[in-house]
């Protein structure tokens, strides 16, 4: 069994991975850029928060990738100014290009969430989507978020994946393996490249290596409270939507993306969303947290 990775070392794999990955990932995850995207952002955001919506001036997204949430929360108006910062060259140049294209002005910088180059009490809000799972030193991460802010600013991470979601994740990827040939035969799909949403067969073997954490809810309770922070929340979301989104994603990873049908997309995409709101209006909530695939957490510097 190989020893396991560095803290350097992963900080590497990630930034390499991800460089990689860059200029396929908005279509791979199917990120939106219209109304529904800016919902699906400004939703995640309520849920972390525990209730409506606020207004934040000048807000910092670590590993902010191509730009996803800052991107929609600028158009949206919930932030006034928005500094993105990411491990990868290679996502900080896709970010910009989507911020171009978009007519919106954004602060990029690529570096590491431990050592943001930032001066102290900068910003109303840190933020991150699908990020901490990626970050070796936590602890370290935290208390930098922590020196950012203004007292009385919050900290929001939305999408990290819980432990136990994670595994309960692992059935429906593995019955979608099993039934992928019969699917790609119905659709008349050829089979997939190995690596071909990833940046290529190289890139992909190092995905294996880019998470290194999957959480329970204590855990960020745990590093959270060690920085300073009060007003802790964690939530969990997602649970029928992702075993449904996780199976069509496991079964057109095995298609060419050129053979899989429209038809079959916009039902993925439907679907997924319809779910989406069973699971707010019926589970969230009243099921424990760690139960769910996706972790939400918001907390506050003190004032």
């Amino acid at each position: 069994m190989p020893a396991p990775l560095t803290p350097e070392e992963i900080r590497d794999v990630n930034t390499r991975y991800h460089t990689c990955a860059a200029d396929a990932y908005d279509a791979k995850w199917g990120i939106d850029w219209g109304p529904v995207g800016r919902e699906q952002v400004l939703t995640k955001i309520e849920k972390a928060m525990g209730g409506e919506l606020p207004h934040f001036g000048r807000s910092l997204e670590v590993g902010a990738g191509t730009g996803y949430f800052s991107l929609h929360m600028l158009m949206a108006g919930v932030v006034d100014d928005a500094t993105c910062t990411d491990i990868s060259p290679g996502m900080i140049k896709a970010l910009r290009g989507n911020a171009d294209q978009l007519g919106l002005e954004v602060t990029t910088e690529v570096c590491d969430a431990e050592a943001l180059p930032f001066e102290d009490e900068s910003f109303d809000l840190v933020l991150g989507h699908a990020v901490l799972h990626h970050i070796p030193d936590l602890d370290k991460a935290f208390s930098e978020f922590f020196r950012l802010l203004k007292p009385g600013g919050f900290v929001i991470f939305a999408g990290e994946p819980s432990r136990n979601g994670d595994r309960i994740a692992q059935v429906p990827k593995r019955a979608a393996t099993t039934i992928a040939p019969a699917w790609r035969a119905a659709l008349r799909a050829a089979p997939s490249r190995i690596g071909e949403s990833d940046g290529g067969a190289h890139n992909h073997e190092l995905e294996q290596h880019v998470d290194v954490h999957a959480f329970v809810p204590s855990d960020l309770e745990a590093i959270t409270a060690g920085a300073g922070f009060e007003d802790i929340n964690v939530r969990g979301e997602e649970l029928l939507a992702n075993w449904f989104g996780w199976t069509n994603r496991a079964l057109e990873a095995t298609a060419a993306p050129e053979d899989v049908p429209n038809l079959w997309r916009q039902y993925a995409f439907r679907g997924y969303i319809a779910l989406q709101k069973v699971d707010r209006s019926l589970l969230e909530g009243r099921l424990p947290a760690t139960i769910f695939y996706n972790l939400l957490l918001s907390a506050r510097r003190p004032a």
